[in-house]
């Protein structure tokens, strides 16, 4: 008997990596610097689940003029240095994974080398040897749009409908249900605020779950096949 997703697709911010506040503290201090005014709440309703290349439109379009040059080249430096200090990974992650036996890859909005950071600083670089799918680098659509995780179950070889998608976002979810994927939203992160659950449920996810504690014993009660 085999359980019922051969490939379980993880989202990196905000599932892998607690990462959406420190990312999102980031986009509203560079942005309020640039003279447009956001709180941390305002980048989280924005800008979470994003590329860089899909947030630039909106941040131009808010400014009324185009993003200035060089402002992602420091969110990055920024983020990165406080990741160095500041990151950790979402609550239960490392045990979900420890109880795992399907193949596993990472589709990403962020780019390779955040992740990498990230997976090496929580010590589980060698659980993710694999492909590390970006919207960054990988596809030319980003999410809400399905091709990123088009792309990753080809690569991995898995049918959209024997694999798993976890997500954070909205936008994540949206793109794993146009996948053809079980999508679960996952409120774990520390970013996680009221209505966050119903708007994941709203995107079409088909269950939302607190924790990873909470996902994987719904994925034990889930047919075998």
């Amino acid at each position: 008997m085999n359980g019922p997703f051969d490939l379980i697709i993880f989202d990196y911010d905000g599932v892998i990596a607690d990462s959406e506040l420190l990312n999102n503290a980031v986009m509203a201090e560079l942005l309020s610097e640039i003279g447009l005014p956001t709180t941390l709440d305002d980048a989280l309703a924005s800008y979470l689940g994003k590329r860089w290349l899909d947030c630039e439109p909106i941040i131009a379009e808010r400014l009324g003029s185009p993003c200035p040059p060089g402002v992602r080249e420091e969110w990055t430096r920024r983020c990165h240095d406080r990741a160095q200090r500041d990151l950790t990974s979402v609550a239960g992650f490392s045990a979900f994974l420890a109880g795992r036996g399907e193949r596993r890859c990472i589709a990403s909005s962020s780019p390779p080398d955040w992740i990498e950071l990230g997976l090496r600083h929580f010590g589980v670089h060698e659980a993710f040897a694999g492909p590390i799918f970006s919207a960054a680098v990988h596809v030319n659509r980003g999410k809400p749009h399905p091709d990123l995780f088009l792309f990753a179950a080809e690569a991995m070889k898995a049918a959209p409908s024997r694999t798993l998608v976890i997500e954070d976002s909205p936008t994540g979810v949206l793109a794993g249900v146009a996948a053809g994927m079980s999508v679960a939203g996952l409120c774990a992160g520390e970013h996680i605020r009221d209505g966050h659950a119903q708007g994941l449920a709203n995107a079409g996810a088909h269950q939302v779950f607190d924790s990873y504690a909470d996902l994987a014993a719904w994925i034990a009660t889930e047919p075998q096949t």
